[in-house]
């Protein structure tokens, strides 16, 4: 299954987040592909928000730590394998019994390393748009019956927030 939104700026990219976090199930693990300053973490920070993370807006891209912890309904396992080689790096980190954990599991970066995920996976691909600085798509795509189910949620979420500024006359 995929969908596509378009967001206006980072508001919009925290509430679409949001919306993941609140669909999460255990052992959900989101792949997030974009150019730097695409809005990865900012998505991440409201995939927080939406798991109850107390401190979701500390939520920080882990480039040099590879793998941030954050309590909430769900524990969210944050990690950036931009700095990673190849799947041996990944394993010697541990980061691959992450993958296959009961938690949820953000991953920025992870096209490399598609081949060692979980078949059933969420992947967002976040492209800029238009010509101001602040649009992009999300295009999500889900592979598995558990990240299909959350995709439906998020996309029925979103669609209700549409409605929602409709009416209120904020477009």
């Amino acid at each position: 299954m995929r969908a596509e939104f378009r967001s206006l700026g980072p508001d919009e990219t925290l509430e679409l987040g949001e919306a993941i976090g609140r669909a999460a199930v255990p052992g959900l693990v989101v792949g997030l592909s974009g150019d730097l300053g695409a809005g990865k973490t900012v998505l991440t920070k409201g995939i927080a928000r939406g798991l109850g993370c107390p401190r979701w807006e500390r939520v920080t891209s882990p480039t040099f730590t590879l793998h941030n912890v954050y309590e909430g309904r769900l524990r969210l396992h944050h990690l950036d394998l931009y700095r990673l080689g190849d799947a041996e790096d990944l394993a010697a980190a541990g980061l691959d019994e992450v993958l296959y954990g009961a938690d949820v599991c953000v991953v920025e970066w992870p096209d490399l390393f598609l081949p060692e995920f979980p078949e059933d996976r969420l992947l967002v691909r976040l492209r800029w748009q238009g010509p101001g600085e602040t649009e992009r798509t999300l295009e999500l795509s889900a592979s598995g019956a558990s990240s299909t189910a959350v995709l439906r949620e998020v996309s029925a979420r979103a669609a209700a927030l549409l409605r929602r500024e409709v009416v209120d006359g904020e477009l």
